[in-house]
């Protein structure tokens, strides 16, 4: 009744939602129905440790059915087991282990993690593969899978979140905190390249701490990795990881897998002590292994208490601190440690009131005031910053900055830091003076001072400070010099001057005025001012300056006023002649040692002196067309040298003449617009701008062209950057929604909204919550607010309509539908779609119902079987079956499959393949008409049919025979997953029901079940059949024509086929039998004993083999008339039985009965005759071919009869163990080709083969001699490789080479009467699933199953073992994972493009002369071997290109490639399996110039208009930038004259004048004149009026100077008491501020374009009087040797008083030394003596004993 009252599927999952609900359902809403009782109590755990589970009854109190679940669950002991309890799965596994299984015990081991039912208890035999359900649930507490909380609760599994309560879904994050955030641990990842040496052959590589988890490493290269460990203990360990497997190191497992490149090293964590993973170097290569773990957090900040309160009464407060602590040792650490993290946040300081209650007055009260205000709280002061360390590039300075506190009274004083940790410290040390120190800029050279011969020339030399201004500070040693030599090839013809001539007035006096114009230096140095005026107006006079000498204060950067005794060196000269031109217009030559030589008289004004124009201005533009000016100068006319313009009469002044210029077109330049605004306020957001090239035409009408931006020379300013980098404000940050959780009905969408802060690196950070201030954005929203459309819901199924037989169950079905409010309603039944009858209701079929009295099978269904066995001998297109029997059917033949039924309706019938129920496929049809139909049959469709009719069952089994007359096995794999599928769907009923068809108690069983012959699933008479079909039991013609099948079907033209057709018509294309025939022979077979077992079963095959073929010869004719049959075949019984055999064959056209009376050509058969060896007499054995000879101690003779049919008449010849017979007087070869061997010995033990052959094709058979029974095996030594073939079989012995997916069979042909036959795989044996008559059968083979396979047969009088050697190939073939590959290109160290090869070919475009690097991705085994061709000639072979073959051939090199090299290039990988031919193409690409149509024309009108044709650089007609096409041969292209005409007249302006005023509002004047361009370049003036018409006239006048006039102001010099700075020097101060001419105070940026006033100097201090004094010398310590000293005393001194002051008031001086050595001469060896005074206090130490005393103290210690 069980089967009837199960949920559908998917109900237990609702179920179990309901449960868990109706669990937690509250107390008081049960009482308000009423129905349910109270729950019982929690009963006992289910177990004591590792997660269990305990449950709860309650009962329903009314008599209708209460809603709810009756039942409830809840987890316990969820304590960890320990280690010795063992796996809890593998307990239950074990309890089976005395339990037989099929008649054996097994030892059971668990099997885990299934897919599909984790909670049924799966086992699996050890050592073998055999897999069995023992339980359909395991105990409740179970852990569904190895690796998860979830555990199987009454056979389902349930969740179990990581705080071990059941429907919970929190997890474990990635540290192994449950519900953690990932905090407390940080992601470690990195990579390291070996570097290892021939001296340093290991390193390490990373050390992973206590406590890490998921801990992976991937080692790729030739090195190998190994661990060191170490416990919290101080434990140390090593593991090697020499192999492959799964190990516990230090109680942590370790997962490590060793591949030929790489090993992988996993761990899960948290590991128990610290681990340190290290390379040891395995080859020449070097290896780099990529790490990645969570590393735990191991030093926290913790909290502190409140430290004690600042008041004792009357209200203080107290704070907190934070403090760094080590989780591993539980200890207090330094604060390092926890900086070290940076997801460590130092806690902030908590601060509190406290001690609030009054302290004790006189007047009993005191009134409590809140602290902030009058007890302001503490706070850190800083002193002044010291002076900078240094004046320029770059020094520090510092400050002391303290805690201090304020009481109520104002009284400062120190507090503990730890008060004002609440804010941050102020720093203590800043950079200063960060500019650049003043370095020398010289000038360029003056021309030199001759024409001809040797002379000078001079330079101005510079001393330029940060602000580009000539100032001092450079050092005197690194000045480049002023003057130097110079040589005119000109020769001279005067006589030369012995020493050069001296400069020229003008660049002597400006090279001579830098060279004297000192800077002020830290140094005393003499600094000269200014020269003054010449003292006369014309002809030489003297010049005078002041020399002082001065030095420059660093630390207040002034200047002061030294004595001149204090400055080194030779003083400036004060005074100097000068020059001040001609006077009365003479022109005597200067000479600079004649001063006194004076010019006088002048003439008149009007005479001497007039206007001259002078050449013209500067272009007022650079291109464009601009504008130049006349000079109008007032000149000597005498000496032609202009003079002041006051000399010149104003009215006599030339008219302003202007000229265009500069009328070319400008080139093209850039042009730059504005910045646009920042994209963010924070953070770093971006400024776009518009750069364009463009081209300036005209500027006379502001015409202007946009070009490309190569025609632009100069390089492209930058159209982004960055902006506003500081760190925003933290923010909330929300993610995308996440999908609705309903489709429809109202559902939630939910999102994750993060506090973080955007950096100024653009990066970001998240923070706490606390740290966003704003309201928090939304993370959950309603979506899918519609309405769901109507869909059906369904109840469970009824209960079945009758008790027994067959009856019906419904279900009721309701329209629901789901509002956008998420409520569900019942609506009209038709708006949903149509429900099919089969939803609501289903048949159903209990047990047979009984009468009293009567039979109960007379109304119950019932089956109508036929047991008969179906062989299939050739093809058929369709054959029809009947259930209850056997068929042995040929691929790709087409199956109808009938279950003819009484008492049923056939629409009711249910078919099973396997257990499993069938359902209508393109490949099987089941028809609701009783009957199974399989579409050309395939290995996948053998199997057991079932077909249902209610409690009748009845079987029919489908086997396939292969292409070698072999039954096809099923693969193992395939047959247990179904096996076990179908127990897994089975129910226990239902199992049990199955259990009992298969015993036939409900199924029409047969009579040989019935007789004690065992049922079984279909293979009894695989055996018999595969006997039948492969042991040579059928004569010899019948065989032939057997053999001949395949041909026929291949080419069925030939005539030799024609031949083999009419062969064909003598067997039958199906053999039928009963099955009580089959099991007589088995039953007889199973009576006889075991080592005759073998030979009697095949001579009971070989009979039945015989009967059938004459009984198919005597039934041929009536079988095969036409007029017969219409329609497909049909297996019925025949009519008349022969020995239990009959045969039937299709229909065939009368043309295939004919055959001509002329013998048909035919390929050698050779007749097996089955037949025990005939014993002619004693000493004399006589056998056929197939047979078993045992030699015996009186055997004088054997004859092996070998006899042979075929057309032309075969040859026969005889071999021995493979190899040729060699005849002799004891071997002879009869007339009849038997083989007869004379007093055979122990040398004659072997297989003897018999080979026919003729034209058409060669047969063979063995026959086996052996010694006294020892058994013999078949052997071979060949070597087969197959690379093509889908199943191969060889004889044991030889050595197999084939690809995966072969099905190989080895032949163990043993020989001796018994003879047991054993298998070994890698001398471990293998058990009987995988063998066939003694053949080991290996199906779709893989690398798994290399190996050496050996085949040992053995019985009473010995053993022999025989071995194969299974090697399997893997063609080569194209990787999956390229990472090899692509770090072999990296190993090369060549940084050069590469390109990988594949089947279809890849592309790599390559410029001229480079060089590539091909890759060739292949994997085989063997390793193929790679050839490299180009085009169709490998590379060897191809003249001028140059290669290397890198990384065994896996890489190639091509260099300086050239328009020859292009093309495709091949890699040919080959081993034994295959090849694989891989390509890339390389195409060398090439730049030319290409001309385009001339650009605009460069003017609109005028006489410089020209048209530029355009040069492109192009690549495959695509224009690139033109450096490309550098090396490349321009093509010359010719200006194109265009727009030469006249221009209209057009406004000129000149440029601004200087303006009026320096400040405070001034004017600026320029002319404007209206000008007309001719065609001929000639500029005319015109009258203003044409002008204006055009154009509106440019202004001539503009304000300028806009800003206020502002100055320094200063106050008056404090007094004189700053530091001292030198001898009776000290410091002033005064206060410089900017102010406007009127008074008013502005900030000091208003006034930088002036020079800034001093605000420091030196002055004269009577406390700065001071000195160092210093005292004699002591007496040297030491009269020879290196340890000798002395001292004194050094004080500082006022000059006056002479009493010693602080020493800080002498620091402006350097300090005396206070010791010194002395007497640093060796000491004599001649005599031993003294080289220190202490020498009596080493003697009465007692020191002498110490050589370093010893030495020093020679005559002393020698003394003593």
């Amino acid at each position: 009744m069980e089967c009837c009252r199960r949920a559908t599927p998917g109900t237990p999952f609702l179920l179990l939602a309901f449960l868990l609900l109706s669990s937690r359902t509250a107390r008081s809403e049960e009482d308000r129905d009423g129905l349910w009782d109270a729950w019982g109590p929690w009963s006992e755990c289910s177990r004591t440790c590792g997660g269990g589970a305990s449950y709860s009854l309650r009962r329903c109190l009314s008599s209708k059915s209460c809603e709810g679940r009756n039942i409830r669950y809840r987890t316990c002991s969820n304590v960890d087991c320990p280690p010795e309890a063992g796996d809890f799965r593998a307990q239950q596994c074990s309890a089976h282990n005395d339990v037989k299984y099929h008649g054996q015990f097994y030892e059971w081991l668990p099997v885990s993690n299934d897919p599909d039912n984790p909670c049924s208890l799966k086992c699996q035999a050890k050592g073998t593969a055999l897999v069995v359900e023992l339980a359909p649930k395991v105990l409740d507490g179970t852990r569904c899978y190895t690796e998860s909380l979830d555990m199987c609760i009454s056979g389902l599994c349930q969740i179990v979140g990581c705080d071990h309560q059941l429907g919970s879904t929190i997890k474990e994050d990635n540290c192994g905190v449950c519900n953690g955030d990932g905090s407390t641990c940080r992601l470690v990842r990195g990579q390291y390249k070996s570097q290892l040496t021939a001296t340093k052959l290991d390193n390490t590589v990373v050390g992973i701490p206590y406590g890490s988890r998921h801990i992976r490493l991937v080692l790729k290269g030739p090195d190998h990795l190994y661990l060191e460990t170490k416990t919290l203990q101080g434990a140390k360990g090593e593991n090697n990881l020499s192999s492959t497997g799964i190990f516990l190191v230090d109680n942590s497992s370790v997962d490590f897998q060793k591949f030929p490149d790489k090993e992988i090293l996993r761990m899960a964590g948290p590991l128990t002590a610290d681990f340190i993973v290290k390379i040891r170097s395995s080859g020449p290569e070097n290896s780099t292994v990529q790490f990645i773990f969570y590393q735990p957090i191991i030093h926290r900040w913790r909290e502190t208490d409140f430290f004690p309160c600042s008041a004792t009464c009357g209200g203080g407060y107290q704070l907190t601190s934070a403090e760094c602590y080590d989780l591993r040792s539980n200890r207090v650490v330094a604060d390092q440690y926890c900086h070290y993290y940076p997801e460590n946040i130092k806690p902030k300081p908590k601060l509190q009131e406290c001690n609030l209650d009054p302290c004790p007055a006189s007047d009993g009260y005191k009134q409590i005031m809140p602290y902030d205000i009058y007890h302001p709280l503490p706070r850190w002061e800083a002193t002044p910053w010291t002076a900078c360390s240094s004046s320029c590039g770059g020094g520090i300075q510092s400050r002391a900055v303290s805690c201090v506190e304020e009481d109520i009274q104002g009284h400062v004083s120190s507090a503990e830091e730890w008060k004002c940790m609440y804010t941050p410290k102020m720093p203590t040390v800043q950079p200063c003076n960060i500019f650049d120190c003043p370095k020398w800029l010289a000038q360029e050279w003056s021309p030199c001072t001759v024409t001809c011969g040797q002379g000078l020339r001079y330079r101005v030399v510079l001393c330029i400070d940060h602000r580009e201004v000539h100032t001092g500070g450079c050092s005197p040693k690194t000045k480049p010099h002023i003057k130097e030599e110079c040589v005119i090839p000109t020769p001279c013809y005067k006589p030369k001057e012995k020493l050069p001539v001296e400069a020229k007035l003008p660049w002597y006096k400006q090279a001579q005025e830098f060279e004297e114009g000192a800077a002020v230096s830290e140094e005393p140095s003499f600094i000269p001012e200014a020269w003054s005026a010449c003292t006369v107006t014309c002809g030489v006079g003297t010049q005078v300056r002041i020399v002082r000498c001065q030095v420059l204060l660093s630390f207040s950067q002034s200047v002061a006023d030294l004595p001149v005794d204090e400055c080194e060196g030779p003083k400036p000269a004060s005074q100097r002649p000068c020059y001040a031109g001609p006077c009365h217009g003479e022109t005597p030559e200067f000479n600079l040692e004649e001063t006194d030589g004076l010019l006088g008289g002048l003439q008149d004004f009007d005479q001497l002196y007039d206007w001259e124009y002078e050449g013209f201005t500067k272009c007022s533009e650079s291109c464009g067309g601009g504008v130049q000016e006349a000079v109008v100068s007032c000149l000597n006319k005498q000496t032609r040298e202009p003079v002041d313009e006051n000399l010149c009469v104003t009215s006599r002044r030339p008219p302003q003449l202007l000229k265009s210029c500069s009328l070319d077109p400008c080139p093209a330049r850039w042009e730059i617009g504005k910045w646009s605004p920042c994209s963010l306020t924070c953070g770093v957001g971006l400024q776009t701008r518009d750069v364009f090239c463009s081209h300036l035409l005209s500027r006379e009408i502001n015409e202007t062209v946009i070009l490309a931006d190569e025609l632009c020379r100069q390089p492209k300013p930058t159209t982004v950057q960055a902006c506003n980098r500081f760190n925003c404000p933290p923010a909330w940050y929300p993610a995308q929604w996440q999908p609705c959780s309903r489709t429809c009905g109202g559902g939630i969408q939910k999102r994750e909204v993060l506090c973080k802060q955007r950096m100024a690196d653009g990066s970001f950070l998240e923070l706490p919550e606390t740290f966003c201030s704003a309201p928090k954005l939304a993370s959950q929203q309603a979506c899918k607010k519609d309405d769901c459309p109507s869909e059906w819901l369904l109840s469970d199924w009824t209960e079945c309509s009758t008790s027994c037989g067959e009856g019906t169950q419904t279900r009721s079905a309701v329209c629901r539908k789901v509002l956008k409010t998420g409520v569900s309603s019942i609506v009209n039944s038709s708006l949903c779609p149509p429900l099919p009858f089969s939803s609501s209701i289903r048949p159903c079929m209990l047990a047979t119902c009984a009468r009293p009295g009567r039979p109960s099978t007379k109304h119950s269904p019932h089956i109508a079987a036929a047991r008969k066995v179906y062989i299939q001998t050739r093809r058929q297109r369709k054959l029809h079956f009947v259930v209850g029997g056997f068929a042995y059917l040929l691929p790709k033949t087409a199956v109808v499959l009938r279950c003819p039924t009484r008492r049923f309706r056939k629409p009711l019938i249910t078919w099973e393949k396997d257990g499993q129920h069938l359902i209508s496929s393109a490949h099987v049809t089941v028809a609701p008409f009783g009957y199974l139909k399989i579409h050309r049959l395939k290995p996948s469709d053998a199997g057991i049919y079932t077909c249902s009719a209610g409690p009748a069952r009845e079987q029919f089994v489908i086997k396939l025979i292969g292409g070698n007359r072999k039954l096809v096995a099923r693969p193992l794999s395939l047959r247990i997953e179904e096996e076990a599928l179908a127990m897994r769907k089975a129910s226990p009923k239902e199992a049990l029901q199955t259990h009992k068809h298969q015993n036939g108690i409900f199924s029409n069983g047969s009579k040989a079940e019935k007789r004690g012959i065992p049922a079984d699933t279909g293979g009894r008479y695989d055996d018999l059949v595969s006997r039948l079909l492969e042991q040579g039991g059928w004569p010899g013609e019948l065989l032939a024509s057997w053999e001949l099948q395949d041909s026929t079907e291949r080419n069925a033209s030939s005539e030799e086929d024609q031949n083999a057709e009419q062969a064909l018509l003598r067997l039958p294309f199906t053999m039928v039998t009963e099955q009580q025939r089959l099991d007589d022979i088995l039953r007889n077979l199973s009576q006889q004993p075991q080592e005759l077992r073998d030979v009697y079963s095949k001579h009971l095959v070989a009979q039945l083999a015989q009967e059938i073929f004459r009984s198919h010869l005597e039934h041929q004719d009536a079988l095969l008339k036409p007029s017969e049959r219409r329609g497909p075949p049909v297996a019925i019984p025949p009519h008349k039985h022969v020995s239990g055999f009959s045969s039937f064959s299709r229909i065939l056209s009368t043309g295939e009965g004919g055959g001509g009376s002329r013998r048909p050509h035919r390929k050698p058969v050779i007749v097996r005759k089955i037949s025990a060896a005939q014993q002619l007499s004693a000493s004399e054995v006589v056998t056929h071919l197939g047979q078993t000879v045992a030699l015996a101690s009186g055997t004088l003779s054997v004859l092996l009869h070998c006899e042979a049919i075929g057309n032309p008449r075969p040859t026969i010849s005889w071999a021995k163990n493979g190899e040729e017979v060699q005849f002799s007087d004891r071997i002879l070869l009869q007339p009849d080709d038997s083989l007869q061997i004379l007093a055979p010995v122990e040398a004659d033990v072997g297989f003897y083969t018999c080979n026919a052959s003729n034209a058409l094709g060669y047969d063979s058979v063995s026959i086996a001699v052996t010694l006294a029974g020892k058994p013999l095996v078949k052997t071979s030594r060949e070597m087969v490789i197959n690379t093509e073939e889908p199943a191969i079989t060889v004889d044991v012995g030889s050595t197999v080479k084939t690809v995966q997916g072969v099905n190989v069979t080895i032949n163990c042909q043993a020989a001796g009467v018994p003879a047991e036959v054993t298998w070994f795989r890698n001398k471990s044996k293998l058990g009987s699933l995988l063998l066939h008559e003694g053949s080991l059968v290996l199906t779709a083979v893989s690398s798994l199953d290399q190996g050496l396979y050996s085949c040992r047969a053995a019985n009473l009088h010995g053993e022999l073992t025989e071995s194969t050697e299974l090697l399997i190939l893997e063609p080569p073939h194209v990787p999956t994972q390229l990472d090899d590959i692509r770090a072999l290109l990296s190993a090369t160290g060549l940084n050069l493009p590469s390109v990988l090869t594949s089947p279809l070919g890849t592309q790599l475009v390559l410029d001229p002369g480079n060089s590539a690097l091909l890759g060739c991705p292949v994997k085989g085994d063997p390793t193929p071997n790679i050839t490299w061709f180009h085009g169709d000639q490998p590379v060897a072979n191809v003249t001028g290109l140059m290669y290397h073959i890198l990384a065994a051939g896996q890489i190639l090199q091509v260099a300086n490639l050239s328009g020859g090299s292009h093309g495709d290039f091949s890699c040919l990988a080959q081993n034994e399996a295959g090849m694989l031919v891989q390509k890339a193409f390389l195409v060398i690409q090439d730049y030319w110039w290409s001309v385009d149509r001339p650009v605009t024309c460069s003017a609109s009108c005028g006489n410089r208009g020209v048209q530029q044709p355009r040069l492109r650089c192009l690549l495959n007609n695509m224009e690139v930038d033109p450096t490309h096409c550098a090396g490349k041969v321009r093509p010359a292209v010719q200006p194109i004259p265009c727009n030469r005409r006249d221009c209209p007249s057009r406004w000129m302006v000149t440029s601004w004048s200087a303006c009026t005023r320096s400040c405070g509002g001034g004017v600026q004047t320029r002319r404007v004149t209206c000008q007309k361009l001719k065609a001929s370049g000639i500029s005319t003036p015109v009258p203003s009026d044409v002008c204006t018409q055009l154009a509106k006239r440019p202004v001539d006048t503009q304000a300028c100077n806009q800003q206020l006039c502002v100055e320094w102001a200063f106050s008056s010099w404090s007094q004189c008491n700053g530091p001292c700075i030198g001898p009776r020097l000290a410091v002033q101060h005064r206060q410089v501020f900017c102010q406007t001419l009127d008074g008013i105070t502005l900030s000091s940026e208003q006034c930088s374009a002036l020079p800034r006033p001093v605000s420091t100097q030196n002055c004269w201090s009577e406390a700065c009087n001071v000195h160092w004094r210093v005292s004699l010398w002591t007496l040297c310590t030491a009269t020879c040797g290196n340890y000798g000293f002395q001292s004194r005393r050094v004080e500082c001194v006022h000059a006056r008083t002479n009493k010693a002051v602080p020493d800080h008031l002498c620091s402006w001086g350097p300090r005396p030394a206070n010791w010194q050595r002395c007497n640093i001469t060796p000491c004599e060896n001649t005599e031993c003596r003294d080289t220190t005074r202490y020498c009596e206090k080493v003697k009465q130490l007692k020191l002498c004993q110490l050589n370093q005393f010893q030495s020093r103290c020679c005559g002393t210690c020698a003394k003593a």
